[in-house]
């Protein structure tokens, strides 16, 4: 009888011990927990880093764009003089070739002129042909019949000597003077020309500059764009990995109440066992005494802790497909329209689930509510936080046509978070998910391929 009592007690303290064991492996669950929370932490700073250098590079690029836009004007300025300059020089080479026609028309009037002077030298030289081209000036002067006709003759002889020279004087004057009109004219029409050439390649090399200014500036606000965009990005990553902190420490706070419930049931367990253990002890006594005669003793058996588990609630929809066994369960009733990888030259970080009506979309696994939100590119969006055996998950549902949890609400397996819709940057009712086996980032690179993980 005293061999039975030992092992009965024996018994009860190995039940004892099992419920003594569990804290310990829930106090890894929750060191699991404050690590990934650790985790996140230092992400976030990284992530703060990251948009501290990204907001100087934007304010670089910014400095660098309103200078070279100053540059522009400037340049646009020296553009403007140069063009009133070229029309300057355009107008004296107007007036210039206005000179030039004048010119033509006094030209015309010398040669006119000229050709007259050369008819009366030619008729002078007809003349002396007549007579036989042998009467000269000498000839005239011994002709004279008297003393006073050698003086006529004298001063005849004169004047036409005197007009002769005057003629070919003037003519020579007047070829000297249309010669030199003629220069004059044409060296500074040629002068105004090159100068007009010259303000024409300086306002060609200006406009070049200017074509090149404005590259720079379209260059300068691509790149702006870009790291605003990356900006956006990393503080939608930063609200994520905040959203995702407040979660693990709503998860972390769930645990430790959890693990104080379940102390306090082990230790009325224990309380109960212990009760029970004694009762069983004095039952058995009191039978051992009153069969000492017997050679053969019965014990009764202990009877079983009865354990119970309280069942998740369930409500059978139709249009929610079953939970699985698995890890993660199938989000939505639907085919899958799209898989993960490239996609109009970007990557696809999920999967697409489309159907047509309305179709409830389910948590894929335990977890808490991280982001609950209306994004321009994931339209109506719910993320999910998942602590699955020391592995921090994030599951994303995408363009949903409503969402029905908030931020910080903890989610079952199989519980509805939204309605599928279309939303956002999408084209035709689907759900888009994504599975991340980590913290969820701006740069998707811990998305992994949930067909590998879910039910097809």
């Amino acid at each position: 009888m005293k061999k039975n009592i030992i092992a009965m007690n024996a018994s009860i303290m190995i039940g004892l011990g099992s419920l003594l064991a569990v804290p310990s492996v829930h106090a890894e669950s929750i060191s699991d927990l404050e690590k990934q929370k650790e985790s996140i932490q230092e992400k976030r700073s990284g992530v703060e880093s990251n948009i501290s250098d990204t907001e100087k590079k934007i304010d670089n690029l910014q400095d660098k764009q309103m200078t070279a836009e100053e540059q522009i004007d400037a340049i646009e300025a020296k553009i403007a003089e140069s063009t009133k300059k070229i029309d300057a020089k355009n107008a004296e080479i107007t007036q210039t070739k206005d000179e030039i026609e004048a010119l033509k028309k006094e030209i015309k009037v010398l040669k006119e002129r000229i050709a007259k002077r050369n008819e009366v030298l030619k008729e002078r030289a007809l003349s002396f042909q007549e007579t036989g081209g042998d009467v000269n000036y000498l000839e005239v002067l011994f002709g004279s019949s008297s003393f006073g006709d050698l003086v006529d003759r004298v001063g005849a002889v004169a004047t036409i000597a005197e007009a002769d020279r005057d003629i070919l004087k003037q003519h020579e004057l007047d070829k000297k003077d249309l010669e030199e009109k003629q220069n004059a004219v044409e060296t500074k029409l040629a002068s105004l020309e090159v100068a007009k050439a010259e303000l024409l390649e300086i306002q060609k090399q200006q406009k070049q500059q200017k074509q090149e200014k404005d590259a720079l500036v379209k260059q300068l606000k691509e790149q702006t764009k870009k790291h605003e965009d990356e900006k956006m990005g990393l503080e939608e990553e930063k609200a994520n990995l905040s959203a995702q902190e407040k979660a693990i420490k709503s998860a972390i706070s769930l645990e430790h109440q959890r693990l104080a419930e379940l102390e306090a049931a082990r230790k009325k367990a224990a309380a109960e066992a212990k009760k029970r253990a004694e009762q069983e002890a004095a039952q058995a006594a009191a039978k051992a005494a009153s069969q000492a005669s017997e050679s053969k003793q019965q014990s009764s058996p202990a009877p079983s802790a009865k354990s119970s588990s309280a069942p998740a609630p369930s409500s059978h929809v139709s249009e929610v497909p079953a939970v699985s066994s698995g890890t993660f369960t199938r989000p939505s009733a639907g085919y899958v329209s799209s898989t993960m990888g490239e996609r109009w030259n970007k990557q696809h970080a999920g999967i697409d689930i489309a159907a047509s009506g309305t179709v409830p979309v389910v948590a894929a696994a335990d977890g808490v509510v991280s982001r609950s939100y209306h994004s321009s590119t994931y339209g109506n969006v719910v993320f999910v936080t998942h602590s699955i055996g020391g592995q921090q998950w994030t599951t994303v549902y995408a363009h949903l046509r409503s969402r029905q949890v908030s931020e910080g609400a903890v989610v079952a397996k199989g519980q509805q978070v939204g309605i599928m819709g279309n939303t956002g940057h999408s084209f035709g009712q689907h759900l888009h998910f994504e599975l991340h086996k980590g913290a969820w980032n701006y740069s998707k690179s811990n998305a992994v391929n949930p067909l590998n993980y879910i039910p097809n």
